[in-house]
């Protein structure tokens, strides 16, 4: 007879030291553990669950302003430092972590429409419906200090008055210009109080105006004709155009994927396109209920977030159709302008009720203490082991997200009435044209109606 005798060694379970963890030995045989799936799902259902209890995406607001937000600017070499412009003309620097208005410009005389910081973090530029284009000094001595003293006696190093109102400004990623959008698109540089280039292609209002990440000399624009145009600063005429049947309000390159842009609609809808294919769009991205009127990549280039008139703020995956996230408060009116963090993980918004508010780019991201008196806000550095639990409830949640129940805690969302309401009435509506289009098509000649894709019908025409 055959005896199997169960024998271990104490050195393979004893501790050397009395730190270290308990020595675990795993058999990952699946015919020991039959019921391992289902222990699984209910784990990835605990973590769906502990995710919607933890979400807590709102900081704070930002309180100052006098008139609605118009603009918004990121300083790429000073992470907590962050310029806001509003209707009144009024331009503020904000220190992020203390929540605080470092410094205070006498900006304009009519609306900031446009912010911009140079290269290297230390020029603001700004444009506003007055005709001008100033050159302010960013004071990085006032980033540094920790005192709550204000700088309200800044002075424009440069100020430069045009023929016409601006719409937009922004700086190259790597170089000295920058260019303005308005009745043309002109290209400035910081010693000179004339434009050093000039493009034009129509006769409307250009909107808004996005340097390339990658290639400096290339910048994409958005026009109140409908048109999306790309301008190469080394050619004397533009590109090329695409024509919408909607405006678009804002633009954003992918910092990642240089070759793609998004562009935020009037019709409630962002587009995503490739540059060099601009016939149809690689991607649509619904969910808002009415015009987007700004968006800005996350330095990742994985998402990006929108802000529309609907008074929501939403987070959408690069290649996603849906938003993961959508922001709102009682008191947000419509927003105007949306930034994403230089370490993406924080989103700024500005809005007609006068205030910034900060929210985090993960609604159940875990933060530090806040402190009452101070009001600042510590990242936490998570223990390995901590970090290894969230590492697999995400993993989990990932592995059973197509499930039923898993499925409808992790999409689901609370939304205001009016928001929830407008939604409602928008599916019907489209719902009815579908309706309408496949009966048209069903009682009409084979082949003489041509059901377009989604991501061709809102496209008119490419021009070049």
């Amino acid at each position: 007879m055959k005896v199997k005798v169960i024998s271990r060694s104490t050195d393979e379970f004893t501790r050397e030291r009395s730190q270290d963890l308990q020595r675990v030995y795993h058999n990952y045989d699946p015919n020991l553990r039959p019921q391992e799936k289902a222990v699984e799902y209910v784990r990835a259902l605990t973590a769906a669950k502990l995710e919607k209890i933890f979400a807590r995406p709102f900081i704070g607001a930002l309180d100052g302003h006098r008139d609605g937000v118009s603009c918004m600017a990121k300083n790429p070499n000073y992470l907590k430092g962050f310029f806001s412009g509003s209707m009144d003309g009024d331009i503020r620097l904000w220190d992020i972590a203390n929540r605080r208005t470092v410094c205070q410009y006498s900006g304009h005389q009519g609306a900031v429409r446009g912010l911009t910081v140079s290269t290297d973090g230390r020029i603001l530029v700004s444009c506003g419906t007055d005709c001008t284009v100033k050159l302010w000094n960013v004071p990085v001595a006032t980033l540094t200090d920790s005192d709550d003293s204000t700088d309200n006696s800044s002075e424009p190093l440069a100020v430069y008055v045009w023929k016409n109102a601006f719409w937009a400004v922004d700086h190259q990623w790597e170089g000295d210009l920058f260019a303005t959008a308005g009745a043309q698109v002109d290209i400035w540089n910081h010693n000179r109080s004339q434009p050093i280039n000039s493009f034009q292609w129509g006769t409307d209002t250009v909107i808004s105006v996005r340097f390339n990440p990658a290639e400096p000399n290339v910048l994409a624009t958005t026009a109140s004709d409908r048109s999306i145009t790309l301008y190469d600063l080394r050619m004397s005429s533009p590109a090329r155009k695409v024509i919408m049947r909607t405006k678009s309000n804002s633009i954003s390159w992918n910092p990642m994927e240089p070759m793609n842009f998004t562009a935020a609609n009037e019709d409630c809808n962002c587009y995503s396109y490739d540059s060099r294919k601009l016939d149809e769009a690689k991607c649509v991205h619904m969910g808002h209920e009415s015009a987007v009127m700004d968006i800005d990549y996350s330095p990742t280039g994985r998402e990006f977030v929108t802000g529309s008139y609907d008074r929501t703020i939403r987070i959408f995956q690069y290649n996603g159709g849906r938003s993961r996230e959508i922001y709102h408060t009682k008191r947000m009116q419509r927003v105007f302008c949306v930034k994403f963090s230089c370490d993406a993980s924080y989103v700024i918004s500005g809005s007609d009720d006068t205030n910034l508010r900060l929210w985090k780019a993960k609604a159940s991201e875990q933060l530090g203490v806040v402190s009452i008196f101070l009001s600042r806000v510590f990242a936490v550095t998570l223990h390995p082991r901590e970090q290894r639990k969230h590492a697999y409830h995400e993993a989990v949640k990932n592995r059973y997200k197509h499930l039923p129940e898993i499925k409808r805690i992790v999409r689901h969302r609370h939304l205001p009435k009016p928001i929830y309401k407008a939604a409602s009435l928008r599916r019907t509506m489209m719902e009815a044209e579908r309706r309408k289009a496949e009966r048209r098509k069903a009682h009409s000649a084979p082949g003489s109606i041509v059901t377009e894709p989604v991501r061709k019908r809102r496209i008119i025409k490419e021009v070049e």
